[in-house]
Formats: structure tokens, sequence, C-alpha cells
């Protein structure tokens, strides 16, 4: 993770991130939460009024994105790191796999992220998306 600050919650958001766009479900994404987490993502372009999500609802929420989009990428552009708690500034593109609305299959999403994660025991506790997407 070259430019970005050496420290371990850095480097598990930068894991966790990959593992997303990878297409972690199940376990292999839980790995990552604390069973406790809360999720938010503030009101954006998808989700107008906002979203709350416990472990169990961003598990299943990761199934969906499965049959959603046919790829997805993060780039991770700054870190902060103080204490248990990191931002993260990144850019993300997903590529729908199907229509979504009067968007075709194939059509490429795209938004700039601060995502702020709260650590417990290495795992994330909290997490607070503002997701700001570009006109489709």
């Amino acid at each position: 993770m070259p430019g970005l600050p050496q420290h371990p919650h850095v480097e598990t958001a930068v894991r966790y991130h990959e593992a997303v766009a990878q297409g972690a479900v199940g376990e292999e994404l839980a790995r990552y939460f604390d069973e406790h987490v809360v999720q938010e993502e503030f009101p954006n372009a998808l989700f107008p009024d906002g979203v709350r999500r416990g472990l169990s609802d961003v598990l299943e929420s990761a199934e969906r994105g499965r049959t959603l989009l046919s790829h997805q990428r993060f780039d991770v552009h700054n870190a902060v790191a103080a204490g248990d708690q990191v931002a993260v500034e990144v850019t993300w593109s997903g590529t729908l796999a199907v229509p979504m609305g009067t968007l075709p299959a194939g059509h490429v999403l795209r938004a700039h992220i601060a995502v702020f994660l709260e650590f417990r025991d290495g795992r994330i506790c909290a997490q607070r998306n503002y997701d700001c997407y570009a006109r489709w």
C-alpha cells in the first residue's frame, strides 16, 4: 500500500475493500466485522433515505451485490488513522451485470466515497459511508 500510512487498521481497511471488490460473501466477508457492527450509508443516489445495517444485513447486501454487479473496483487514494479510527478516501466503479432502472447491463457506475471505520479488537465495529455518485 504505497503512500498510505503504516497502521494495522489502515491495512485491514484496504484488505476489506479489496475483498468486497473481489466479491467476498459469507464468512470470507464477515471476518472483517465485529458481530455487533453498525454500517451506515448516508443518503445518496442509490439510497435516497440512507440505510443502516447490522452484520446479517451487510452479508445479505453483499450477496445481492454479486447478482447486480459483474465487476467492481475500489481505488484507495488516502487514509488517516488515529487510534481505533480510520478515514479512507476511495473511488469506486461497478459494472452492472443486469439492467438497473433505465441503465443497461454493462453500464459502469462511479462514486467518490469517504469511509469512516471504527475498530474493536482488530475488526470493524462501525462504518459510515458518504457516497457521491457520478451522474449516470
